[in-house]
C-alpha cells in the first residue's frame, strides 16, 4: 500500500501548517527529512532537510506507530511554519521519495474506516462535523462521530445474533427437547427491538439539521413578505417595491439564529388573477415551496393560509392594515417592532425539530436501512416457521451491517469519502 501525505491544516499562509503522512513508509519519510524518529507520541523539534541536504524548516515532529493511530497505520505529523514556500518545499521533498504520493480527498479517513478505526456511521458524523456551521450542527455531528448511533446499532445487532443462535438451535437440533423450543420471550423481545428502532426513526432528520429549518414566507402580493424576509436574514437580499408581483422567483437564504440553522424562503405573491407568464411560474414555485416547508409564515388574510402555518400580522406600523384577531406575531420590518420576538419564537419552535443532546440525527441512508430492519422484524413477528423467522432476522442484521459499513459498496464509499477535503 502507498504511503500518503497531505496538508491537513488550512491553506497557507498561516502561523502553523500541519502535514500528515500515513502508511508503511511514514517512518522512512521522517528519517529522510529529520535524520531519525522522535520518541513516539512526543513532540520533538527537528531540522528538516531535502534529499540534497538543504534546510527546509525547523519543525515540530510527532511520530505515531501503528496500529493504534487515527488511520490504523504508521502516522507522522510535521508542524511547520505556515508559509507557502515552506509547505511547498516539504511537500516536494515528500513527493520525491519512493512509495509516497499525495493523498486524495478523504483518503486518511477512508483508511481509518478500512482499518477498523471508525465505522461508516462515525465517518458520516465526521464529514458533518467538518461542514458544521452552527452549535447544533457541531454537537450533533460530534455525537455521531463519537459513535452514538454506532453503539446503539451494535447493541441491536448483538441482540439479534443471540436470537438467531436460539433459532439455529431449534433448526439444527429439533429432536432434542432441551433446545427444541424457543424461549417464551423470544417474539416479545423481537417486538421490543422493533419498537426501539421505530423510536430512533422518529428522531429529527439530519437533512433538517444540515440544510436548516425551512421557513417559507407566503401570502398575496404586497403583503410585506420580502421586507420581513430581509429583516429575518438581516440583509437586503430581496428586492422590495410597492409594485405587485415584484418577487417572481424563490429566494433562499441560510442563516443561524440563536445557534439554530434556518433556511428562510421568500416567495412570489399568491394570486389567481392578473399574473403574467413569468409571475405565474413564480407562483407555481411558491406553491411547491409551501409543500416542502417545515413552517409557513402566512402574511395573507387570516384563515386562508396552509394548515399549521403561523398567522403573521405584518406591516404593523401602517394605519390601513387589516388587523388579525389572533396572530402568532405582529411585526413591522420598517420599525423593527416584534422582529426580535418573532425570531425568539422561531428558534424555540425549530429546536423541537432538532436532535437533543446525545440523540442521533439520521440521514436518508441511515433511515432507509433502519426502516428495512424494522420491516424485516415486523414480518418476523408474524412468522411461525423457524426458517422464515431466521431469514427475517438475517435480513435485519444485513441492514445493520450496511449501516455501519460491515457490508458497503465501493460506490457508496467513494461518495461518502469524496465529501472530505484533501488531508482529512
Amino acid at each position: 500500500m502507498d504511503t500518503i501525505f497531505a496538508l491537513s491544516s488550512g491553506s497557507p499562509p498561516a502561523a502553523i501548517a500541519v502535514v500528515r503522512i500515513s502508511g508503511p513508509r511514514a517512518g522512512e519519510a521522517l528519517r529522510a527529512l529529520a535524520g531519525g524518529l522522535p520518541e513516539p507520541r512526543h513532540a520533538s523539534l527537528r531540522a528538516l532537510r531535502d534529499a540534497d541536504g538543504a534546510l527546509l524548516d525547523e519543525a515540530l515532529l510527532l511520530w505515531f506507530p501503528g496500529p493504534a493511530t487515527a488511520t490504523g497505520e504508521d502516522l507522522a505529523e510535521l508542524h511547520l511554519h505556515g508559509g507557502r514556500a515552506v509547505v511547498s518545499g516539504v511537500e516536494a521533498a515528500l513527493a520525491g521519495m519512493d512509495g509516497l504520493r499525495r493523498a486524495e480527498p478523504g483518503e486518511f479517513t477512508r483508511r481509518a474506516f478500512a482499518n477498523g478505526r471508525i465505522d461508516l456511521a462515525e465517518a458520516e458524523g465526521l464529514a458533518d462535523l467538518l461542514s458544521a456551521e452552527t452549535e447544533l450542527q457541531r454537537r450533533a455531528a460530534l455525537d455521531m462521530a463519537g459513535g452514538a448511533l454506532s453503539h446503539q446499532v451494535d447493541g441491536w445487532r448483538e441482540r439479534l445474533l443471540r436470537h438467531s443462535a436460539a433459532l439455529e438451535a431449534v433448526l439444527d437440533f429439533a429432536d432434542e427437547d432441551d433446545v427444541a423450543v424457543l424461549p417464551e420471550q423470544f417474539l416479545s423481545d423481537i417486538r421490543e427491538l422493533r419498537e426501539e428502532i421505530a423510536l430512533a426513526l422518529s428522531a429529527p432528520h439530519a437533512e433538517t439539521l444540515r440544510e436548516g429549518y425551512r421557513v417559507v414566507l407566503a401570502g398575496p402580493p404586497n403583503a410585506g413578505k420580502s421586507t420581513l424576509f430581509n429583516a429575518l436574514v438581516e440583509s437586503e437580499a430581496a428586492i422590495t417595491a410597492a409594485t405587485a408581483g415584484t418577487t417572481r422567483d424563490v429566494l433562499v437564504r441560510p442563516v443561524a439564529l440563536g445557534g439554530v440553522p434556518f433556511s428562510f424562503v421568500d416567495t412570489a405573491g399568491l394570486r389567481e388573477d392578473g399574473a403574467g407568464e413569468i409571475e405565474a411560474i413564480g407562483i407555481a414555485r411558491a406553491q411547491a415551496e409551501l409543500a416542502r416547508a417545515d413552517l409557513v409564515l402566512w402574511l395573507g388574510p387570516e384563515g386562508e393560509g396552509p394548515r399549521g402555518g403561523w398567522e403573521i400580522e405584518a406591516q404593523a406600523d401602517r394605519a390601513d392594515r387589516v388587523a388579525k384577531a389572533s396572530p402568532q406575531a405582529r411585526v413591522s420590518a420598517l420599525t423593527g417592532a416584534g422582529i426580535a420576538e418573532l425570531k425568539r419564537a422561531l428558534v424555540a419552535h425549530a429546536m423541537e425539530s432538532m436532535p437533543k443532546p446525545g440523540e442521533a440525527a439520521l440521514n436518508a441512508r441511515q433511515r432507509s436501512l433502519l426502516d428495512d430492519a424494522a420491516s424485516a422484524l415486523e414480518g418476523s413477528e408474524r412468522e411461525r416457521d423457524p426458517l422464515l423467522l431466521a431469514e427475517g432476522l438475517r435480513f435485519a442484521r444485513v441492514a445493520f451491517d450496511r449501516l455501519t459499513g460491515r457490508a458497503a459498496t465501493e460506490d457508496l464509499l467513494d461518495t461518502l469519502f469524496g465529501r472530505f477535503c484533501i488531508g482529512k
